[in-house]
């Protein structure tokens, strides 16, 4: 579906933001990781037709989208939600999604208010459609933000940051939304929070200085790091740092810290199963980008 192919991209200031990045992304929904500066944001504006590489080409759909005419003809297939979504405070939610169905070229007024109706419907906004913007909180707008990305049914939806900020409940039904969305159309889901990413794509990949580090399903990237995670009991004292410490817990016996590394052998130390956090942070330790 989407095949990037040696795609650069430098800032003024010779600021490298992706460098010679080749990956192909498929159906379902599809995570992108890495720490800030990885190159993420780039690589998705890049694929919504923002931003033109300094070199390489982007595929998608059969359209190549770093040129004019790609961006074209990717334009109607596209729906993309920003991490800052620009919305217009005194629009009521309906009013600014009519407003951007406009804009997208969803000229007969019957279909655009019937397909608002149901996107309204989609993301649970349908009683809060005619109240305005500004008095959304910061779920509500995320998922309004969605339901403009979805106004003409597209392809492809490219989501960046949505959780970021959000309660554990509506960070749920977020999750929940775009889920549902996959079925439908392909969703590109770039986020810093691994737990969104175990719990809902098949694959991901992670970025780090604009390279990619690793490419596939979440499990093979766990199973990479297993033996690498450990607990370790102690009275009280620091571990050694050497290793990286992914948690600290009080209990009754002592202090408990999860571990990624090899801890000395006079360590109260045992192996755990690794999570996804703990798979990520072990390949940022031993992956030079």
């Amino acid at each position: 579906m989407i095949t990037i192919h040696n795609i650069s991209k430098t800032y003024h200031g010779d600021v490298q933001a992706l460098r010679g990045l080749e990956l192909e992304i498929g159906a379902g929904m599809f995570g992108l990781v890495g720490p800030n500066g990885a190159g993420k944001t780039t690589l998705m504006r890049i694929l919504a037709g923002l931003v033109t590489p300094s070199a390489g080409t982007a595929i998608i759909f059969g359209h190549d989208v770093t040129t004019a005419e790609g961006k074209q003809a990717v334009k109607s297939l596209l729906g993309y939600l920003p991490q800052e979504l620009g919305l217009y405070p005194e629009l009521s939610g309906r009013e600014f999604l009519d407003y951007v169905g406009r804009l997208k070229g969803i000229s007969d007024a019957r279909a655009r208010r019937q397909q608002i109706d149901e996107l309204l419907v989609l993301v649970r906004l349908e009683e809060a459609a005619n109240r305005r913007l500004k008095t959304y909180s910061g779920g509500m707008k995320r998922r309004i933000g969605i339901a403009q990305a979805l106004l003409g049914d597209p392809r492809l939806l490219i989501v960046d940051e949505p959780t970021a900020g959000l309660d554990p409940e509506e960070r749920v039904r977020l999750r929940n939304l775009l889920g549902e969305m996959s079925r439908r159309c392909a969703v590109i889901l770039s986020t810093h929070i691994i737990e969104d990413i175990n719990l809902s794509c098949s694959a991901l990949a992670v970025l780090n200085k604009g390279k990619l580090l690793y490419h596939g399903a979440p499990r093979d990237l766990i199973a990479q790091a297993r033996g690498k995670v450990w607990n370790i009991l102690t009275d009280g004292e620091q571990t050694d740092s050497g290793l990286v410490i992914v948690s600290t817990q009080h209990m009754a016996e002592g202090l408990q810290y999860r571990v990624i590394g090899e801890p000395a052998q006079d360590y109260r130390a045992s192996l755990v199963e690794p999570s996804l956090e703990d798979s990520y942070l072990w390949l940022m330790q031993h992956t030079s980008p």
